[in-house]
């Protein structure tokens, strides 16, 4: 158990109201480029789970009947909040998960634009209806709230991946129960109290904290209806599992490997640009940051261009101007990083570049990792078979787009890869080739809009249904097909009739 100083407590937020924890277990939210301790975040109690579960089954029953109207304009006035108070969201964020300002503030507008999109609910949620399907008879069909739903979110986007899920999941009727990463779970906290100004009446959104225990408790609770979850692989077939044992729908966005393909053709600038940007920004610790980069043909000739652009990367604290790498989260995250660093060296692949400790002035106890580059990877290697979530970047060769396509199609994972190239019948047969979710055209990370939905696919999902757009309305909804009949009185009722037609 962590010693308590005198930092802040970080609050549970249960039925509108946010209230201390009687949790004897507690975890130290911590700056990962000064060791600095933030906060201290409770182990959310049995009862306090149960608390806010009972707070979002009762909201439920006057929620689901609000109007949608009314719905949509709280996100109206909750994109709103963001929006003005970003500088304090983005730095909340840096604090205590280390990213820079820069991609602080890109990690909370990519939430916003699912906020802006819960907004237009009123177009989203609408059913279907065939009229005269057969004598007199309509058939229609209404997209029903399911009830109260729950989300299990990570470390590496505190701002996203939240507002990817509780603002769809209450604009369409439902209720919320969030459990955020324990490791950073601050900016989550602030995002949850604008909510409620904006007008998010209370039990309608509540927040808890923990570990394993209150992560089986949301797949456990027989009055959750719905699990949403991202993160590792390892937890997400757990949640899963356990969730869809126990009845209840489940989402989950887990680990990838995700390689982008670079034919001798591409833009050579812009691609060594866009290629550094992916792997290395963020310290690598993105779901859809690009780890595998397989070079075609004479593109194999651009690896000194692409360590140039790796070494010119500014190594910093994310509050620091000019910084382009971050700390990692955790001195477990740095130790397993440069574990699996020094793995792919004992397995033959050649490190053409070591980030390994870093000097940075001022921050002397980060988390640091510099951009780091292996060529001669192969599959097999633990570098190349496992997220290595770090500033890690490993380099494959191909002969053929063909070749390299294999190569993508024979790692389980799929959620993004990218090929660049200034080839449109190449970049037809990548698109129809290629078995990823999410794929990029000259386009290093392809997450789409919220117009669409994140369509992660193979060992990087499980689940049906992807997070925002289109598909999350689907997962947060329960369709009810209505067939009906109104009798005219003046018509002859004629006589009974045993068959299933409706005639």
């Amino acid at each position: 158990m962590a010693t308590l100083t005198q930092v802040p407590n970080v609050k549970l937020l249960i039925n509108g109201e946010l209230i201390d924890s009687k949790s004897t277990q507690w975890r130290n939210v911590i700056n990962p480029a000064t060791q600095q301790v933030l906060a201290h975040v409770p182990f959310t109690t049995p009862d306090e789970m149960q608390a806010a579960v009972d707070a979002a089954k009762a909201a439920f029953k006057t929620w689901r009947k609000t109007a949608i109207g009314t719905r949509a304009r709280i996100f109206l006035k909750y994109q709103q909040l963001i929006r003005e108070n970003m500088a304090e969201l983005a730095a909340l964020l840096t604090a205590e998960q280390g990213k820079t300002l820069a991609d602080a503030e890109g990690d909370i507008f990519r939430g916003l634009e699912v906020v802006e999109h819960a907004a237009n609910i009123g177009n989203l949620q609408m059913g279907e209806i065939a009229n005269n399907v057969a004598s007199g008879v309509d058939t229609y069909t209404l997209n029903q709230p399911l009830g109260v739903c729950a989300g299990i979110t990570p470390f590496n986007f505190p701002a996203m991946i939240p507002l990817w899920m509780f603002p769809m999941a209450i604009a369409c009727g439902n209720t919320f129960i969030l459990k955020p990463s324990e490791q950073d779970p601050m900016v989550t906290m602030r995002l949850a109290e604008l909510a409620m100004q904006a007008g998010v009446p209370p039990g309608v959104l509540n927040v808890v904290h923990g570990g394993e225990d209150i992560v089986n408790a949301i797949c456990d609770h027989p009055d959750i209806k719905a699990v949403s979850f991202v993160g590792s692989t390892r937890v997400g077939t757990h949640v899963y599992n356990r969730a869809t044992l126990a009845g209840k729908r489940a989402q989950c966005m887990m680990g990838a490997k995700n390689h982008a393909i670079v034919l001798p053709d591409a833009n050579k600038e812009q691609t060594l640009n866009n290629l550094a940007g992916a792997a290395f920004g963020a310290a690598g610790q993105r779901c859809m940051a690009l780890s595998v980069v397989i070079l075609v043909g004479e593109a194999n000739q651009w690896v000194p261009d692409l360590l140039d652009r790796a070494r010119s990367l500014k190594i910093n604290a994310g509050a620091e101007a000019n910084t382009d790498i971050g700390p990692v989260i955790s001195c477990t995250a740095k130790e397993r990083v440069e574990s699996l660093i020094a793995q792919g060296i004992a397995e033959g692949a050649t490190l053409v570049l070591d980030g390994r400790a870093p000097q940075v002035p001022g921050y002397e106890h980060g988390n640091f990792v510099g951009p780091t580059v292996f060529t001669g990877v192969k599959p097999g290697m633990r570098v190349y078979e496992e997220e290595i979530f770090g500033p890690v970047l490993c380099i494959m060769r191909a002969d053929t787009l063909a070749d390299a396509i294999a190569i993508i199609n024979a790692n389980p994972n799929g959620n993004g890869t990218a090929l660049f190239t200034q080839s449109g019948a190449a970049a037809r047969t990548f698109e129809e080739d290629i078995d990823v979710g999410q794929i990029g055209i000259n386009v290093p990370i392809p997450v789409p809009v919220p117009l669409f939905s994140f369509t992660g696919s193979r060992a990087s999902k499980l689940g049906d249904l992807g997070p925002y757009g289109k598909q999350v309305i689907q997962f947060y909804t329960q369709t009810k097909t209505i067939t009906a009949r109104w009798f005219d009185d003046s018509v002859s009722a004629g006589k009974v009739n045993t068959t299933i037609s409706l005639k």
